[in-house]
């Protein structure tokens, strides 16, 4: 990135301003009638792949600095930001067998791959990591050795790249839902590894996403927040409904993290995105990306920084139309409701739900509803003196007992 691109970066991020916002305040300094410059214009000056000669002033303008102070180097000595390639594996694990010697790859081989990674991601809406974590690390190691073992063109192999990649993001997924992190960090890497040789930068922001989402929920909250942001970063081109889902992930870093302001402008970032959403090529991934989603997760983030009041009436609104068989989703988006609930010195709503949220868990194999249950039953403890609050409790610990 230049000088001026990284200053300009930085005087955005400064104002807590998205590109397009950027993007829109330079049209209108320049006194330009529609939009000639958008956010992706406003990425390649930032990333240093186009310069803004004509457009400078405009900018400096904008951002209510002088041109000189885009201009001028940057003296701060903070550390550079982390980046995509700062998370890649030291090996390179796709390499070890690159010298192709088996049966020949074709298009008919890439897409049926393709069907079965589409089909163990609709799997994932239904059942939980338990049940799916043999069946996903079987097809990628499979889809591995189709690449590493096969010959095939120069097209088909990074098709085959992009399939791993996108086996690796869901298989990884599910080994964070059966709890099996350490598994589910090299899983991530590997896909990142395949993202990077094909040269797919969204796919890579959304592998890298998805590991700093379980590094922020296992408590590593810096990495969480820096792999978050490098990979919002490193796909500046994504598709809006991508960038939506970077957005909320820094959102969610940065309120596990109590970072309140940070974490408010990423949702209204992720809102932008969205919005931004209509007719344009995208991966398949993204299909589940909606304004519902959103809006659980802007609930997540209010009762996460224990604002019950904003979290309640969202939570209840998105859950009244909720998919119910999606039985660990809805576990989980109930258990947000529960600890709101407690936070707003409700504790007889909280328990009936945490009632449901334990029923709905009962015969789930996801070790993400196990700990959300234990983080209500924690939060429950806090008012034992509740008739509803005391037996939930004593029924939950006779089950308990029962167990051993």
């Amino acid at each position: 990135m230049g000088n001026i691109g990284a200053s300009i970066r930085r005087e955005r991020e400064q104002r807590g301003w998205s590109q397009a916002r950027l993007a829109r305040e330079v049209c209108r300094a320049a006194g330009v009638v529609g939009e000639p410059v958008g956010r992706q214009e406003v990425s390649r000056w930032e990333t240093g792949k186009r310069t803004p000669r004509e457009w400078l002033p405009f900018i400096a303008a904008a951002l209510g600095v002088p041109v000189e102070a885009l201009r001028k180097p940057q003296t701060a000595a903070e550390p550079p930001l982390p980046t995509l390639a700062d998370y890649l594996p030291d090996d390179d694990p796709l390499a070890a067998l690159s010298a192709h010697t088996g049966r020949r790859i074709g298009a008919g081989q890439v897409a049926d791959l393709k069907q079965r990674v589409h089909g163990l991601r609709l799997a994932d809406d239904v059942l939980a990591g338990g049940d799916l974590m043999r069946p996903a690390l079987r097809e990628l190691r499979s889809a591995v050795r189709l690449y590493q073992e096969g010959t095939h063109s120069e097209l088909t192999g990074r098709q085959l790249l992009v399939q791993i990649g996108e086996l690796a993001q869901i298989a990884g997924w599910i080994a964070s839902d059966a709890g099996q992190h350490a598994e589910a960090e090299r899983i991530y890497r590997l896909g990142l590894s395949a993202a990077h040789r094909a040269e797919d930068s969204t796919l890579a922001g959304n592998l890298l996403g998805s590991l700093a989402y379980q590094r922020t929920n296992t408590g590593d909250l810096r990495a969480g927040i820096d792999m978050a942001q490098a990979a919002l970063h490193s796909a500046e081109d994504a598709p809006p409904r991508a960038r939506a889902l970077y957005f909320d992930r820094v959102a969610w870093a940065h309120a596990k993290a109590g970072e309140a302001q940070p974490a408010m402008r990423a949702l209204g970032e992720a809102g932008e995105s969205l919005a931004q959403h209509g007719g344009e090529d995208e991966p398949d991934y993204l299909y589940w990306v909606d304004s519902g989603e959103l809006q659980v997760m802007e609930a997540r983030v209010f009762t996460e920084l224990r604002r019950p009041l904003r979290a309640v009436p969202i939570l209840r609104d998105v859950l009244g139309r909720y998919d119910a068989t999606h039985a660990r989703e809805l576990a989980l988006y109930l258990s947000w409701l529960s600890v709101a609930y407690a936070d707003a010195n409700e504790p007889e709503e909280s328990a009936a739900v945490a009632e449901r949220v334990i029923s709905l868990s009962a015969d789930v194999a996801s070790e993400r509803t196990a700990e959300r249950v234990r983080v209500i039953l924690s939060r429950l403890q806090e008012f034992p003196d509740v008739p509803e609050v005391s037996a939930l409790l004593a029924e939950h610990e006779t089950a308990c007992m029962r167990q051993l």
